[in-house]
């Protein structure tokens, strides 16, 4: 039995949940996944103890950059396409660097293109990528003043189904890092500082940040930060988030 994404160290179940781990014949096996929440176990609680004692906790980590590429040319390579250094860095940062999810857009990507180099092209038109990614381009679109298209992109993730309270988040974390760019550009560093500042993994995402930061100052940047934070704290009590939202993006856009 699989149970996905279940925090199991909240609410109001712990106790009967506790009781079924001690009582489970052998043969059931339950399988706890985390792949959208982080499995943060809590010493304290007595299922931490029940889970230590009946179950193994496996940790599957994403792989490195530079093994994530050749793993990527490798598979384009036995779909008898090939696929350039950047653009395979492009194609796992859009998709969020996991091989599970990767594994599908390689083949469908293969599929679609008719070269025999798959291109950058190739990729926007049919792969679908994490909100992440289209956050960065939202970010992208405000900071070069490109309102019509920033507003697209957030119509995009309204017609994706994205929680507001998610999008809102994942907005923040780029405006703080797009900030924490600025900072480094400001003080001579580079896009190593960078990554290490942030816990960036893809060089392929400092770049982009880097470049995005060069088209804002210091202050706008600031700026945006405090926004996101506003925004974020009147989102837990409005009626209306998509309509936060919105707010958030012209504000935004008006302020660069």
């Amino acid at each position: 039995m699989e149970i996905h994404d279940y925090d199991i160290f909240k609410g109001d179940s712990r106790q009967r949940l506790c009781e079924i781990f001690s009582d489970l014949p052998d043969y059931i096996c339950i399988v706890f996944v985390y792949s959208t929440i982080e499995y943060k176990p809590d010493g304290r609680q007595k299922i931490n103890k029940e889970i230590l004692k009946h179950a193994c906790v496996v940790e599957f980590l994403a792989q490195e950059q530079n093994k994530l590429v050749k793993w990527i040319k490798r598979h384009f390579q036995d779909a008898g396409k090939s696929i350039s250094t950047s653009d395979a860095e492009y194609l796992a940062f859009i998709t969020g660097g996991l091989m599970a999810a990767l594994n599908g857009e390689i083949e469908k990507t293969a599929a679609y293109s008719i070269h025999e180099t798959i291109t950058r092209d190739d990729i926007d038109a049919v792969v679908t990528p994490v909100l992440d990614t289209v956050a960065y381009k939202l970010t992208d679109a405000i900071i070069s003043r490109d309102n019509t298209r920033a507003l697209r992109i957030l119509d995009e993730l309204f017609q994706m189904r994205e929680v507001p309270h998610k999008m809102i988040y994942s907005i923040s974390l780029k405006m703080r890092q797009l900030l924490a760019a600025r900072i480094c550009l400001d003080n001579g560093l580079d896009r190593a500082a960078l990554m290490n500042m942030c816990n960036i993994r893809h060089d392929f995402q400092a770049r982009t940040l880097m470049s995005t930061a060069s088209k804002a100052t210091l202050p706008d940047c600031r700026n945006a930060v405090l926004f996101c934070s506003e925004t974020a704290f009147e989102l837990n009590s409005s009626a209306e988030p998509e309509s936060r939202m919105i707010e958030l993006v012209t504000k935004l856009a008006l302020n660069q």
